[in-house]
């Protein structure tokens, strides 16, 4: 890459088309990675070599969305499970290995965070309630063409990368999910939990120079300085990238 003028490039992956309805991705991502600084590309699943879309990007944001099939991990189906889309999962599972194996940093969030862990060789719970209880809700019950985020705090290690990101140990985050991280692949190191249920809320890639996923929607709550902090490091890291491999 050799742009004189050096503007982080941040793929975002979007929804899957279902019928006539559009790719599609929430406003706030775009949002919350121009207010870091850099400029979002929008990656729609289908590409069948996911390695063109990420050769020009300085970094990847794998978004939130429906659930990963459970034959990605071994897993097993739960009435629970909602818009399965198996060419996403696909998708954004090659994007997840490429990005990792090429040393571009990446941030997942909520599925984003999932589509890591699968990926490496990790496990979900199907469904929190049935193992955590409903001390914590993470998901709101959904009404119809409405979501419904709900707020919960997160406490998380004062070592990690996420604790210098956001400046904090205890925050206050907005959800929306019903599973959850279970078995952490090798390399991978839980970060942060729910301070009450102690769902796994964040992780960290040991190998990866900037690798990092949440379970909650940080976009959401882009003007909390917190929530900001994370995509300011991700942009950050992203240009850090961008001058070492430009250096060499």
């Amino acid at each position: 890459m050799s742009r004189k003028s050096h503007k982080a490039l941040i793929g975002i992956t979007t929804c899957g088309q279902h019928g006539a309805l559009p790719f599609s991705v929430a406003r706030d991502y775009l949002d919350a990675v121009r207010a870091a600084g850099g400029t979002p590309i929008l990656l729609p699943p289908g590409e069948t070599d996911p390695s063109i879309l990420l050769e020009p990007l300085d970094g990847l944001i794998i978004s939130g969305g429906g659930d990963i099939n459970p034959v990605c991990y071994n897993g097993c189906n739960h009435p629970s499970i909602y818009s399965v889309d198996c060419e996403r999962d696909a998708f954004e599972l090659q994007l997840a290995k490429l990005a990792l194996e090429s040393h571009l940093p990446v941030l997942g969030i909520c599925r984003g965070l999932q589509i890591l862990i699968v990926g490496c060789g990790g496990t979900l719970i199907p469904h929190v309630p049935e193992v955590y209880g409903t001390s914590v809700l993470h998901r709101l019950e959904p009404e119809a063409g409405k979501r419904l985020p709900t707020e919960h705090i997160v406490k998380i290690d004062v070592k990690s990368r996420l604790a210098s990101c956001v400046q904090n140990t205890h925050i206050s985050v907005v959800s929306w999910h019903h599973q959850a991280v279970h078995k952490v692949p090798p390399g991978w190191r839980v970060v942060a939990h729910a301070l009450e249920d102690e769902v796994i809320e964040a992780v960290e890639c040991e190998y990866h120079p900037w690798a990092l996923g949440v379970q909650w929607h940080p976009e959401l709550s882009a003007n909390d300085p917190h929530h900001q902090r994370i995509f300011q490091a991700f942009v950050q890291a992203t240009v850090r990238q961008w001058s070492i491999v430009n250096s060499q």
